[in-house]
């Protein structure tokens, strides 16, 4: 039988059950990102600790090379089969990837095939979260008004923050339960058996999703329709990617890196470096709305290019004077100012790339241009910085690799400013509640 509309749902309940989800892919990548370590040493062992962590670390950006596939694939399927189905695919897909890592055993154990499994555990993983950043931000940008769209929008970005806080806290909490030798041995384990063992409260909050099926049988297109829609529209697509590039190396580098930069790089203790980790998941999540809300108000643009050029200007300075003389206080500091340039940027960029996006093809053309920002550039954030710091011998290296994104996405933005009157009227058909008498309001 059809559901009800969507509209019937309370908003902030929508809100909750569509962003649900979202939580268990960033928890699971937050995870493997903070144990990086742990897990290098279990399925990566290596002759020094630092090609160890790297291995781990390019593993860890190998699931991001799924991405693409997964924002074509199932992006296509959600926009040929609606959203509701589409979202519980792809949370079945990510509990299969955390499961087999959390279980798997290790290259002791079972020699070449461990880093192997492991791997492919992260590429099914990957694949799922090709499509859940594009699938829950098109449902939230299609259920909201124009008014209010870049609010609604921004709590998909905040649900990941919900993720963020929770894995760093029960990082805290085995830091102080078990001994480093035996969170290294086994305990990382624990947050990924936590993780799997959420699966089946999810799933029943997402299968509470509603959706209007009658619209969506007014307007399904097939697959080769949203494939050509995708095609026809590969220029937009492509400057959506470079817009993205800096939302994604800011978030990596402020979440999932910041536990083994400040234990491993800076020396500092793992539960100091995971209280840094914790604070700026409670500041993005206070934050994102906020801007995004911000944005609905004096627009997308403004808040794009002010957010880069200060990205630009204290990237590398601000790295370099946390390196200077590393203490808690100063990668505390550091860590608070790039996360609020990150939230002032996705607050606005995420809903912005939902609304250049063709309607036909919304969930697969923004799923995509977000994976491939991911694959190229964000996912490798945490490797790309270890082998900076290893390469030059300056553990401020990392900051040049932030404004070099800001620079990116700049660019991109100031380009998509100038086509969009452009876009808007040759190309993407209008979000639903935009469109009234064949008029764009």
């Amino acid at each position: 039988m059809p559901r009800p509309s969507s509209a019937k749902a309370s908003p902030l309940k929508s809100i909750f059950i569509v962003s649900s989800g979202n939580f268990l892919e960033m928890y699971d990548f937050m995870v493997f990102g903070y144990y990086a370590k742990a897990i290098g040493a279990t399925f990566f062992p290596a002759q020094n600790e630092s090609a160890s962590i790297l291995l781990s670390l390019m593993t860890f950006g190998a699931g991001f090379l799924m991405r693409p596939v997964g924002a074509l694939v199932l992006g296509a399927y959600m926009d040929r089969h609606g959203r509701r189905r589409g979202l519980l695919l792809t949370l079945a897909l990510m509990g299969v990837g955390t499961l087999s890592i959390a279980c798997m055993p290790s290259y002791a154990q079972i020699g070449i095939f461990a880093p192997l499994l492991i791997l492919a555990g992260r590429l099914i993983q990957g694949l799922s979260a090709g499509v859940e950043v594009g699938g829950v931000s098109v449902y939230l940008a299609e259920l909201a008004s124009p008014n209010n769209r870049g609010f609604y929008v921004a709590w998909q970005s905040a649900s990941q923050q919900v993720a963020v806080v929770f894995a760093a806290l029960i990082g805290l909490a085995l830091s102080y339960m078990l001994p480093p030798t035996e969170i290294a041995s086994w305990g990382w384990r624990i947050p990924f058996f936590i993780g799997s063992a959420l699966l089946p409260f999810l799933f029943v909050i997402r299968g509470m999703l509603q959706e209007d099926v009658s619209a969506l049988e007014e307007s399904r297109p097939d697959m080769k329709a949203i494939f050509t829609t995708v095609a026809d529209h590969a220029g937009v697509i492509l400057l959506g990617a470079l817009m993205a590039v800096m939302t994604t190396v800011f978030f990596y580098m402020i979440t999932a890196y910041t536990p083994t930069y400040g234990n491993s790089v800076l020396k500092l203790s793992a539960p100091s470096a995971m209280t840094v980790t914790l604070c700026v998941g409670l500041l993005n999540f206070a934050m994102l709305p906020t801007m995004g809300a911000l944005s609905d108000r004096i627009g997308r643009t403004p808040l794009l290019i002010g957010s880069a050029l200060l990205a630009i200007m204290t990237g590398y300075p601000a790295l370099a004077w946390l390196t200077s003389d590393p203490s808690f206080g100063r990668l505390l500091g550091v860590e608070l100012w790039l996360a609020l340039v990150y939230a002032a940027y996705n607050g606005a960029m995420v809903v912005h790339l939902a609304e250049v996006m063709p309607a036909r093809a919304r969930t697969a053309g923004f799923s995509l241009a977000y994976s491939l920002a991911t694959a190229i550039f964000g996912g490798f954030t945490p490797a790309l910085s270890t082998y900076l710091i290893a390469r030059s011998g300056n553990p401020a290296m990392p900051g040049v690799w932030l404004s070099f994104a800001a620079v990116i996405s700049l660019a991109a933005t100031l380009l998509l400013a100038r086509s969009k009157q452009k876009a808007f009227r040759d190309r993407p058909l209008p979000l639903g509640s935009e469109k009234r008498d064949g008029k764009l309001k």
